[in-house]
């Protein structure tokens, strides 16, 4: 596989992540893209730096936000290190962080770092 290809597919995984676990809940393809192993660097309160713990988040945040879903702006890879900047959008339907339901739409920018082993 050349570099581009890799850096394509490495990509296409942190994509996959996005539109399809985060922003449709396939839960079968989070338990495939995500190692057992994996370590969140940046863990949120309330939930563990691992695969679990990233999962209860992902579950949570779709559930506080049924229509949550990202739109991808950028990506770019380096030496295996995929920087995706996107913007999350949701309504607030449930409770989060301990936050209740408001009803009001959200918007979130972030740029997110991710080594995808592809």
């Amino acid at each position: 596989m050349t570099a581009t290809s890799t850096g394509d597919a490495a990509k296409a995984v942190v994509r996959r992540n996005t539109e399809e676990v985060q922003g449709g809940g396939n839960w079968a393809l989070f338990d495939e893209l995500f190692a057992d192993d994996f370590v969140d660097h940046t863990p949120q309160p309330g939930v563990t730096a691992d695969k679990r713990g990233v999962r209860a988040l992902y579950q949570g945040l779709r559930a506080a936000f049924p229509d949550f879903h990202a739109v991808i702006h950028w990506q770019s890879v380096e030496d295996g290190l995929v920087t995706t900047y996107k913007v999350y959008y949701g309504t607030h339907r449930g409770t989060f962080l301990g936050i209740p339901p408001t009803g009001r739409a959200i918007h979130l920018g972030a740029a997110l770092l991710r080594r995808p082993a592809c």
